[in-house]
């Protein structure tokens, strides 16, 4: 496993986007009303991010479900660059930029996620949020093989909401530098974090799987 193809490497990513997308991007709405308050967060909405909710939710309209395409597609990266254009001090445009990043990876187009990404990462103020970005981006590091590069990332201080989704990338990087044990290691910390902080957590236990069933066969 440690000699995936480039395909196969694609592969892994846009599952993962899709198994942990949705629920990860809903989590940094409620990680921020946790972080300025209910009240201060009704009247965040209300105020000048008004707008700026208002054209997020399009966005995420037209990009829920299947992948796509021509048309639709063209949309909804001018969306984004709308967002991000006309209101870039709101999560809102962070969040437009994760969902960018997304779109890109449907398109195998790596490198424009990973510009999406590094821009949250690299300015927002928000820990959730940056976090999701580092993780992203530890991602698409594994899928241009560059496994080392995406343990760096890993290293930044990822929120401990997080810590569970941070281990089982760090298995993926792991495995991909071929260390077995330690891909192992970190994906058993990443069920046991899973199951103390009652998240979900698709796929790991399949991975442990073959990874003991490949052992075997040796």
């Amino acid at each position: 496993m440690a000699d995936r193809s480039e395909d196969e490497q694609l592969d892994v990513i846009k599952r993962w986007w899709k198994e942990n997308g949705t629920s990860l991007i809903a989590g940094a709405a409620l990680a921020a009303a946790g972080v300025f308050g209910w009240n201060a967060w009704q009247d965040y909405q209300t105020g000048k991010s008004e707008a700026a909710s208002v054209r997020y939710q399009d966005l995420v309209s037209l990009a829920a479900g299947n992948e796509l395409e021509g048309d639709q597609l063209s949309e909804a990266r001018e969306m984004v660059d709308e967002i991000v254009s006309e209101h870039d001090d709101t999560l809102y445009a962070e969040l437009a930029l994760l969902l960018d990043a997304r779109l890109a990876v449907q398109q195998d187009d790596l490198d424009s996620a990973a510009e999406s990404l590094s821009q949250v990462a690299e300015s927002s103020e928000r820990r959730y949020v940056q976090s999701l970005a580092w993780l992203r981006l530890a991602r698409i590091a594994i899928a241009n093989e560059q496994p080392e590069d995406a343990l760096e990332l890993l290293d930044e201080p990822i929120t401990e909401t997080l810590a569970a989704q941070q281990a089982d990338v760090q298995g993926d990087a792991y495995l991909a530098m071929g260390q077995n044990d330690q891909a192992r290691d970190a994906w058993q910390r990443a069920l046991e974090l899973a199951q103390e902080q009652d998240q979900p957590l698709y796929g790991v236990q399949f991975k442990l799987d073959d990874l003991g069933a490949e052992e075997t066969a040796q």
